[in-house]
């Protein structure tokens, strides 16, 4: 089989064992729903409780779904992360994130080593909340900034201002040593121009708060969104394709000038500052998911089974079908072994490191060198050994790859 040239292999990856560390380890990703508003462009599964959020009620039934998980899954020994998802998890009250990181101690063990990272919005936060999050055990915090021009995040129906975003971010940074903060770019009437001005300003703030990662994630249009009637009838236009990838092309530029690499699609890092527990859904390793709406991956009776689940969307049903059975779950379902090499390579190839071909062809006992080497001579994949992943220009056309590999 063809190999790639070693000028196309990312020189951070070329020793790397990939794969090892996700069998062996898991993650427990808690959702949390609720929303002060919500955005025009998101489909995540988000809500905006007009009736007020029973606390209290809220964190014993998501404690109840962490034991019932406790009693009916059997992970690897080492917990390596602990999300705090949603909706706005900045929400939450601070002794509900400490009750829950209790249960999780107490099934699991947390240790320093352990990240417990949890997702936050500029409004929604103050440095009095965020110390007593840090104190319940919160040691990265996510915040979503999405733009630092007040026109644009109007547009995007968020409901901070640039000035708050700022002052999130250096508020975050007084209380935990790791964060990250996400920018939205490919806008509507945003340029190039616009995108490198606006870039720079962020790369600067996080130069200047030794921030060590950053996320980066394209304006999609999603179905059933306001974002997707917007732009079915005409009222909303995004840049095109080409001014899309120019933007992408800016953002790998300026941020390796900062050093800041690209090791996922979407993500930017300073070596031993990526994201753990999302490293853990792209090396395809084992993770719970806790509360309406998540999903999990969870180890079988078997070394090679690999149990998919997910919980009740609609909040209200969750926490009624959790009153009766203990977890929400509504779905559970053994993959098949080509369905996990499927799963392997969606969440692998986002990644820079790629993924391990001996650990796919064990999982699913097939070989897919026939289908990865018209992509080597193309140059939209790189191999070295063992390891196989998307070059630059594969990485522009990561959909249409999948496509082939997946056929």
């Amino acid at each position: 089989m063809l190999a790639c040239p070693d000028a196309l292999v990312p020189e951070s990856m070329r020793d790397i064992n990939v794969g090892n560390d996700a069998e062996n380890s898991f993650g427990i990703y808690i959702h949390w729903p609720f929303c002060v508003s919500k955005c025009p462009y998101c489909d995540f599964n988000s809500h905006v409780a007009r009736d007020g959020i029973d606390s209290d009620l809220w964190t014993k039934m998501l404690r109840a779904e962490l034991d019932s998980l406790n009693k009916h899954a059997h992970f690897p020994k080492s917990l390596v992360s602990v999300f705090f998802g949603g909706g706005t998890p900045s929400l939450m009250a601070p002794g509900s994130v400490a009750a829950l990181l209790e249960a999780v101690d107490a099934h699991w063990g947390l240790d320093a080593e352990t990240e417990i990272s949890l997702e936050a919005n500029p409004e929604s936060v103050s440095k009095e909340k965020l110390q007593a999050y840090r104190a319940a055990g919160v040691n990265r915090l996510s915040l979503g900034v999405q733009s630092f021009d007040d026109s644009a995040l109007r547009a995007l129906g968020r409901p901070h201002d640039a000035a708050q975003a700022l002052s999130a971010v250096r508020t975050a940074r007084e209380c935990f040593e790791r964060i990250s903060f996400d920018l939205i770019y490919a806008r509507p009437r945003q340029s190039v121009a616009d995108w490198r001005a606006e870039l720079s300003r962020a790369l600067e703030l996080a130069s200047k708060e030794n921030i060590g990662h950053i996320s980066l994630y394209q304006l999609t249009i999603e179905p059933g969104t306001a974002y997707a009637r917007w732009h079915g009838n005409g009222q909303l236009r995004l840049p095109s394709d080409e001014t899309a990838l120019e933007q992408l092309e800016l953002a790998n530029e300026l941020c390796s000038q900062a050093g800041l690499e690209r090791y996922e699609v979407s993500n930017y890092a300073r070596a031993g500052e990526e994201c753990r527990h999302n490293l853990l859904y792209w090396r395809y390793g084992f993770y719970a998911g806790i509360g309406p709406g998540a999903h999990g991956r969870l180890p079988g009776e078997s070394s090679q089974e690999r149990i998919a689940t997910e919980t009740m969307r609609d909040p209200a049903e969750w926490l009624e079908q959790v009153r009766r059975c203990g977890n929400g779950i509504i779905q559970k379902e053994s993959l098949s072994p080509m369905q996990q090499g499927d799963e392997m390579l969606l969440m692998g190839l986002r990644l820079r490191e790629g993924v391990c071909l001996q650990r796919y062809s064990r999982v699913t006992s097939t070989d897919i060198g026939g289908k990865i080497e018209p992509l080597l001579k193309e140059g939209l994949l790189w191999r070295s050994g063992d390891k196989f992943g998307c070059t630059p220009r594969g990485n522009a056309v990561l959909d249409n790859i999948l496509a082939q590999l997946l056929a």
